[in-house]
Order: C-alpha cells, then sequence, then structure tokens
C-alpha cells in the first residue's frame, strides 16, 4: 500500500522530512483481510504537502458495507484552526439497518466509533471535530415493496499529536470502516496482518 503524495513546493524545494516519515508511517499501516486500501488522489490546495488513501471494507458475502478516505494534510507554516502542522480529515460511509438510522443516539453513537478507535490505537491527537449523517431512502409507487436502504456518513478531522506515529491513525481509520461496516472485532491476542486484497492494485 503506497501514499500518493501531492506536494505545491518551490522549483527544486525538498519535501520536509516530517513529512515523508509520515507518510512512510501511512504505509507502513496493516488492514484487516475484509480492507482493500489504495492510493488516490490528494487534493492540492488545501495544504502545500498531502497524502491520501481510500478504503472499502466487504463482509463475507463480498458485499461492500462500508468505504472511505483518509487525508493527511502539512503545512510547515503551521496553521491556527488545526492547533499544529498537521492535519488528518478522513470519511466513512457505511450502510446500516433501517431501523437504526431511526435511533436517536445514532450520531452519538457514530462519533464514538472514531473517538474510540482513536483511543484504542493509541493515536493521540487534538482539536478532533466533525459531524455524523443519516441518509435514509424511501421508495414509492412501483417501488413501493422495496425496504429502502439507509445509510451513515461520518466526516472527521484531527491533529496527530505525533506526526511520526501515523500508523496508528490509519489503523484507527480503518477500524471506524470495519466498525460502522457491522464487523465483528478481531478477537483480543489475535494479529492483524496485510492480506493480498489489501495489497492489490499499488505501486512500489
Amino acid at each position: 500500500m503506497v501514499a500518493r503524495q501531492e506536494t505545491r513546493p518551490g522549483a527544486g524545494e525538498a519535501v520536509p522530512a516530517e513529512f515523508a516519515t509520515a507518510v512512510a508511517q501511512l504505509r507502513a499501516a496493516r488492514f484487516r483481510a475484509e480492507i482493500f486500501c489504495e492510493e488516490m488522489p490528494a487534493p492540492q490546495r488545501i495544504a502545500p504537502y498531502a497524502a491520501a488513501l481510500s478504503a472499502d471494507v466487504t463482509d463475507e458475502d463480498d458485499d461492500e458495507v462500508a468505504t472511505g478516505r483518509l487525508v493527511l494534510l502539512h503545512d510547515p507554516a503551521g496553521n491556527d484552526a488545526w492547533h499544529g502542522t498537521f492535519r488528518c480529515v478522513a470519511y466513512c460511509r457505511a450502510e446500516i439497518e433501517h431501523n437504526l438510522a431511526a435511533d436517536p443516539m445514532l450520531a452519538d453513537v457514530g462519533w464514538t466509533w472514531l473517538i474510540d478507535a482513536l483511543e484504542a490505537h493509541g493515536a493521540e491527537h487534538d482539536a478532533a471535530s466533525g459531524t455524523v449523517t443519516r441518509v435514509t431512502t424511501e421508495n414509492f409507487g412501483a417501488m413501493a415493496d422495496d425496504p429502502g436502504s439507509a445509510q451513515v456518513e461520518i466526516r472527521a478531522s484531527w491533529t496527530p499529536r505525533d506526526p511520526t506515529e501515523m500508523t496508528a491513525h490509519v489503523e484507527a481509520w480503518a477500524e471506524l470502516l470495519c466498525t460502522a461496516g457491522g464487523l465483528e472485532p478481531v478477537p483480543d491476542g489475535v494479529a492483524v496482518m496485510p492480506s493480498r486484497r489489501g495489497q492489490r492494485g499499488t505501486t512500489s
């Protein structure tokens, strides 16, 4: 798995060593077999340096149950809104049961999934913010017998306290995708190893 880097330095200017180390940490992340993670183009106008990943999560029937993106931004000059020079921006969308979408606690639960995942992986962070949105589809007329669908979308950003430890943040994001997608947690003591599926379609 390789994170594509987008940079806007001046001519001949080297990529900051701190950013290069952070990207290497992105590449070191390990994923469950149900996750297919690959590089994606990073945004070019938000920060001078950026790297981005996308991921899809499938269940045992190989149906997609969640998808998401993670972008790492770096501005050596700092950003007051970030409270630092790095910022993680994450997105998660997952299919959920229709009755769960009506639960008034869904937004609180969705945000807890993210915070719990960061804490579980030791991904120390500051200034976390975001939104949790439920999306429901009702069918009418000739489609009235179809059950409709429901999704939850989580958009979040946070500042990693130690950008040289980005692996923990990537793996926390991956856990968020799996939790939102309804996958059972990996039992304690069971190592998560990178599968061939998780390495497919990447470059070296």
